[in-house]
């Protein structure tokens, strides 16, 4: 797939929240949205109310829908939620994901040591990286 047609499948839908259409619909950080599509995977950076939004992530939530976030965040989300760390890696349904560390360095709020989490994405041949 050329640079072009996978722009063409990334829709940011504010703040630091991004769809991504797919043979997976999957979707990072949902936040203050309207709904949408039906998600395949909802990936949630951190607990903070602006990533962790369960309203929103219900408005896009199916009973099959995975969830994979950090266990801040999943004491707040309901359905199949997986809890990941920095360093893993794990495929859901053709959806192949490597967790990575995010964090300010210049930010008393995202330190290193909370744990929060950026997410190399890789659908349909194409790597998405969501920094959190």
């Amino acid at each position: 797939m050329d640079v072009d047609h996978a722009l063409q499948k990334i829709h940011w839908l504010g703040h630091d929240a991004f769809r991504v259409d797919g043979s997976k619909t999957i979707y990072f950080d949902p936040y203050e949205i309207k709904g949408g599509p039906p998600a395949d995977v909802i990936f949630i950076s951190h607990e903070h109310f602006d990533h962790c939004s369960p309203p929103d992530v219900a408005k896009i939530q199916k009973p099959q829908t995975v969830v994979v976030t950090d266990a801040a965040s999943a004491k707040k989300l309901k359905g199949n939620v997986r809890v990941v760390a920095p360093g893993d890696r794990l495929e859901i349904d053709g959806v192949l994901i490597d967790v990575l560390p995010a964090y300010n360095v210049n930010k008393k709020f995202h330190p290193k040591a909370a744990g929060m989490l950026a997410f190399v994405v890789t659908l349909d041949g194409v790597s998405y990286y969501h920094v959190g």
